[in-house]
């Protein structure tokens, strides 16, 4: 049975002492939230990882970094490793975001090594992929995903693959307001399975979690955790108030 992961990125957003507030409600919130029931992942700016690494010790949350670079050090001015992460306590981290590709320049490649980065440093990479408006008009967006996994995933093991976290966010939906239609989200995450089982083997792909992510909001949480191939979400603006998220992983729990 796969864990449903729900991971909160909060972009450019919060200090050290708001990450520490947060958590501070979030717990109180979800006190009686049992750890096999999910798996909660919050993802502070890179200023606020070891304050919020320490905040969340003894809890139910983990830490995630929501970028990397692919080297381990050298002349890479305003860069962060993956060793760097997991020092200031990160256990994942944020690959290939949407906005990373479309305003930083993120490729598949760059992705790729930056997932064999995470992999090397003991980080659980949360791979992202997800097709643009225009590509959906098209009717690309299963090539767009064959493309983005194939490639991003290229040289992982089989039990890398059942290990790491992948996110499907159509690009159309985050921060619009609108969201995926089930049958849109159901398809997209149902297709990814497919083709890890054909390229990875299928013991390897149904470990794999899938998260949706994509203007996710407590309204339409449990429809969308109720689709076989979703295995929870990551959320953006709705995860930076901690009673709104809170309520999105208590909806989708009970």
């Amino acid at each position: 049975m796969r864990i449903p992961v729900f991971a909160a990125n909060w972009k450019m957003h919060k200090s050290g002492l708001e990450a520490m507030a947060w958590v501070r409600e979030f717990a109180l919130l979800t006190r009686e939230l049992s750890a096999d029931a999910a798996e909660v992942v919050i993802a502070p700016p890179f200023t606020a990882i070891a304050v919020a690494a320490e905040a969340v010790r003894g809890s139910h949350l983990t830490v995630a970094g929501q970028n990397l670079y692919f080297e381990r050090e050298g002349a890479f001015t305003g860069e962060v490793s993956a060793g760097m992460l997991k020092a200031a306590g990160a256990l994942s981290v944020i690959i290939g975001h949407s906005e990373r590709r479309r305003l930083f320049g993120d490729t598949d490649e760059s992705v790729r090594r930056k997932v064999a980065a995470a992999h090397g440093a003991g980080l659980t990479p949360i791979v992202c992929v997800g097709e643009t408006l225009d590509e959906r008009e098209r009717g690309d967006t299963l090539a767009v995903l064959d493309a983005q996994v194939r490639a991003g995933l290229d040289g992982c093991s089989g039990d890398q693959i059942g290990a790491l976290i992948l996110a499907y966010e159509p690009v159309w939906a985050i921060g619009t307001g609108r969201n995926a239609t089930a049958v849109e989200a159901g398809d997209a995450h149902a297709h990814i399975r497919r083709r890890l089982r054909e390229w990875f083997g299928g013991a390897y792909a149904e470990h794999t979690r899938i998260l949706y992510g994509g203007s996710v909001k407590p309204e339409n949480i449990r429809e969308l955790i109720g689709l076989a191939d979703v295995d929870g979400a990551l959320v953006g603006g709705a995860s930076l108030d901690a009673a709104s998220f809170a309520s999105i992983v208590k909806k989708a729990t009970s």
